[in-house]
């Protein structure tokens, strides 16, 4: 039997309901993007403002060496009246368990339900350099985590506000986890092959991935961008253990990715392209899919988002 804890979306014969917040999501696309780190403040909420009025339906922000997860998406809510805003994802080593869900009731109550709080465990380099914390038995620590958020105390009016919570999961460990304690999962650099087997893995909890697109260009520029990408990525031990699960293998982790890995990985093509490879994701499972465009820089992309939101 499931807890009865206040953040709990479990009913007590163990089905699953899925939030308001996240039903409105399914079978939308929406951005993914860390572009807007690079933004002053008054920038960031022009183009959030843009993105609600094209019609995205939502817009995930990282967390990393940029702006401070749960004040990102305060500034991007604040700009924007209709567009659910989450955290795509913040680290469960960048504040402990009570900060992580009184921020996000916080968020969730002043948006009026459009605020999800994405929480991934994050890679050994940016826990242990960045950070200064010790990277270990990391699955372990996701669940003490959210059963630590389960149990926070909230002595202000928003106590007891749900919040729709979703596990950064590529494995089948973390998404058997996201199934159990979250509303699912939000998968990062996978195939359509990974949707399916997540979907399998996470029965009906919620699924919203991850999708890289390069929009027309050249097949030279296309994997230009795809390398410049990817060159982080394939240096992270929890990517490369996800690619070898879908056939990947050493000679596709160079730095910046082997030809075959950017074709997996990133769309390249025209709005048929991007179009065809959503709607396999979602035939296959995914509940949700976020576009991360590659622009030609490190600026926002804003005439591919707005060529993509026709």
């Amino acid at each position: 039997m499931w807890s009865s804890a206040p953040n709990s979306h479990k009913t007590y014969d163990g089905v699953m309901t899925t939030p308001a917040i996240l039903e409105r999501l399914r079978g939308a696309t929406g951005i993914w993007t860390m572009t807007l780190d690079g933004q002053s403040v008054a920038d960031l909420r022009r183009i959030v403002a843009e993105l609600d009025t094209l019609g995205y339906r939502a817009l995930w922000l990282p967390e990393a060496w940029g702006r401070e997860a749960l004040v990102n998406a305060a500034l991007a809510l604040e700009a924007s009246t209709s567009m659910t805003v989450a955290t795509g994802i913040a680290s469960i080593w960048a504040r402990d368990a009570v900060a992580a869900m009184n921020g996000a009731r916080s968020l969730e109550a002043a948006s009026e339900d459009r605020f999800v709080l994405g929480l991934g465990v994050s890679h050994r380099p940016l826990v242990e350099r960045l950070r200064g914390h010790r990277y270990e038995s990391p699955l372990a620590a996701m669940r003490a985590y959210l059963e630590a958020m389960d149990a926070a105390p909230m002595r202000a009016a928003d106590e007891g506000r749900v919040v729709p919570r979703l596990l950064a999961a590529l494995g089948p460990k973390m998404l058997e986890l996201a199934a159990s304690h979250a509303d699912g999962a939000h998968s990062y650099l996978v195939t359509t092959e990974h949707t399916a087997g997540a979907r399998e893995r996470l029965g009906s909890a919620f699924l919203a991935v991850e999708q890289a697109v390069v929009l027309g260009q050249s097949r030279e520029e296309f994997l230009r961008r795809a390398h410049a990408h990817l060159n982080v990525y394939t240096g992270l031990e929890n990517y490369r253990r996800s690619w070898r699960r879908l056939g990947f293998d050493e000679a596709d982790f160079v730095r910046g990715g082997s030809e075959r890995l950017c074709d997996a990985m990133v769309v390249h093509g025209d709005l048929d392209e991007v179009r065809a490879r959503v709607g396999e994701h979602l035939a296959l499972g995914a509940d949700h899919v976020c576009l991360q465009v590659l622009g030609a820089d490190a600026a926002p992309p804003l005439d591919d988002w707005r060529r993509l939101a026709e």
